[in-house]
């Protein structure tokens, strides 16, 4: 719905569909594999609560509430408004695109160069909220959650670059990550980059993100249509 570091919006068609009814995104961020099948009974789970808080407020925000959220001017903040807190943090994601962390003003670059940029990310947000009241929003970390037979969804910050998230890669223990990963029961896809070692990465898609092209990897339990890719044709 917003835009946020490490979104899989430019390249989410690449990764295979669900095979269960429910989907489990233990790395939620934007969520954009469960936004792409809604309709599944959907769990997020991510351990910064910012972005757990946001999508509860979400679930129960009319277009009317996201739609009277402002739309700031150079040399305004987040701060010049009456917001609430969690409005605040909402407005500081679609106010620069690409963030880890909410900002309090909108970027130069994104003024000049995208002045449209932030009206369109909050319309985007108000037509999409039919398609989360359902969901179900869990501030947790991934080790932590139910070991359900569903489609998991693993989109962890990558071992290789990810370090602008809110809880660095280098907390995360990228082996004990992949058993984790093998154990899940039902169709597990995990995201990464062709740079990772710690599973057997298939390469995707090349995907120029806002500071480097980098390779998307997958590796799977089941299947896919990647399982024979060599890496070199990507480089």
């Amino acid at each position: 719905m917003w835009s946020y570091y490490g979104s899989k919006a430019n390249v989410i068609d690449y990764y295979p569909p669900p095979k269960f009814d429910k989907i489990i995104e233990p790395f939620a961020g934007s969520a954009r594999y469960s936004l792409k099948y809604f309709e599944k009974d959907i769990l997020l789970i991510d351990k910064y609560d910012v972005i757990t808080d946001i999508w509860n407020f979400l679930k129960q925000a009319s277009e009317k509430d996201i739609l009277g959220l402002p739309i700031l001017k150079r040399g305004e903040t987040v701060n010049d408004f009456n917001l609430s807190d969690i409005e605040k943090k909402l407005v500081g994601f679609y106010a620069k695109r690409g963030n880890a962390t909410p900002c309090i003003r909108a970027s130069d670059r994104t003024l000049v160069h995208r002045p449209n940029a932030q009206n369109y990310q909050r319309s985007l947000i108000a037509k999409q909220l039919f398609k989360i009241r359902h969901w179900k929003i869990i501030n947790a970390d991934f080790n932590e959650i139910k070991n359900e037979c569903a489609t998991w969804y693993i989109d962890p910050p990558y071992q290789f670059g990810g370090h602008s998230y809110k809880h660095s890669n280098k907390k995360i223990d990228f082996f004990t990550l992949a058993d984790w990963c093998k154990s899940r029961n039902g169709q597990a896809i995990v995201c990464e980059n062709t740079k990772a070692n710690w599973l057997n990465f298939k390469p995707v898609v090349n995907n120029k993100g806002s500071l480097f092209l980098t390779t998307e990897a997958i590796w799977s339990n089941h299947k896919t249509n990647y399982d024979n890719v060599q890496i070199d044709l990507f480089q």
